[in-house]
């Protein structure tokens, strides 16, 4: 894997909420990732991370800093340029059903996206082009002449990626793609997106909760906790060696398949709720639930930095 393809740096999502409050959704994050990785990001709910995926790509405008993309600021781009860039960036979205045009055949669906960027110079080009895209996500061409409520939810997130594919993307945020599907078609998308990676050459920002899943599928991943990343490292050093109390927690969490050391596992169990975003804990955005809190976490917000060689964290026990 070669330098940065997408860099984001310090990146805000703030939401207002009423007279000059404003909900922190996305409190300056940075991360890279390289082309032909995938870059897992965690967290539990509310945390952000959809929020975040949304906005490196514009579906939401940043509130402030930077996602380079190729070397390109998209952040800054005027809404005119956007439309190139649109091709370059993709998104398949978490929910199969509502992301899809119950009015439209699928045929419809996917064309829509070659017709505005001028990939077809005819109907039956656009036709055969549907066909050959639902055919490589293990569809058929028969399929295309149906409407969405037609398929099931497996089937249903399969042509959500195929529209994803169609305009021929480097970058693809998958934003929760396998939450809202069965267990037993959960193994099959995964497998499906890591095929079409490794194909097409794509490059994915893969949003999700499941931790088992993530270690599966990314190359590093990134925690998530209160609009901030606490850590980030490689998956493999992530899941052997967690640097942040709150992805030992996290950890702690995942089921194990062995009933004896599942029975030996330590659960670090987190006391309180998530902290409310528009108002956020001062210091350390952790430390109302760290059993490891000092004075200093309070007072002080911890700096994100490189603990050991490409492991990255946000807390004061590494000082």
């Amino acid at each position: 894997m070669s330098e940065a393809f997408v860099e984001v740096r310090d990146l805000k999502k703030y939401f207002p909420v009423g007279k000059r409050r404003m909900l922190k959704a996305v409190d300056g994050i940075t991360f890279t990732i390289r082309k032909g990785e995938t870059l897992g990001l965690v967290g539990e709910s509310g945390c952000g991370k959809s929020t975040a995926g949304r906005t490196v790509i514009r579906l939401y405008e940043p509130t402030s800093g930077s996602v380079l993309f190729d070397g390109t600021d998209v952040a800054k781009l005027p809404r005119s340029k956007m439309k190139a860039f649109r091709r370059k960036m993709q998104m398949i979205f978490q929910d199969p059903y509502a992301s899809l045009n119950p009015r439209m055949t699928v045929l419809d669906i996917i064309g829509e996206a070659l017709d505005i960027h001028g990939l077809v110079s005819s109907r039956a080009e656009r036709t055969r082009r549907v066909e050959q895209l639902l055919e490589l996500v293990g569809l058929n061409a028969q399929h295309a002449s149906r409407y969405p409520h037609e398929f099931s939810g497996g089937q249903r997130q399969r042509i959500g990626i195929t529209r994803a594919l169609a305009v021929e993307p480097e970058f693809i945020v998958c934003d929760e793609p396998i939450s809202a599907l069965d267990v037993s078609i959960q193994a099959q998308i995964v497998n499906l997106l890591s095929d079409l990676q490794k194909q097409m050459g794509l490059t994915y920002l893969f949003v999700a909760h499941d931790l088992a899943m993530v270690k599966y599928v990314s190359d590093r991943i990134a925690v998530m906790y209160l609009g901030q990343i606490v850590e980030l490292a490689k998956s493999e050093d992530l899941y052997d060696d967690p640097q942040h109390p709150y992805t030992k927690a996290l950890m702690s969490a995942i089921p194990i398949p062995d009933p004896d050391l599942e029975a030996r596992q330590d659960r670090i169990i987190l006391q309180g709720e998530l902290p409310n975003p528009i108002s956020p804990p001062s210091g350390c955005p952790f430390r109302t639930r760290c059993p490891f809190a000092m004075e200093r976490c309070a007072k002080e917000t911890p700096a994100f930095r490189e603990v050991r060689p490409g492991h990255w964290a946000a807390c004061h026990l590494h000082d």
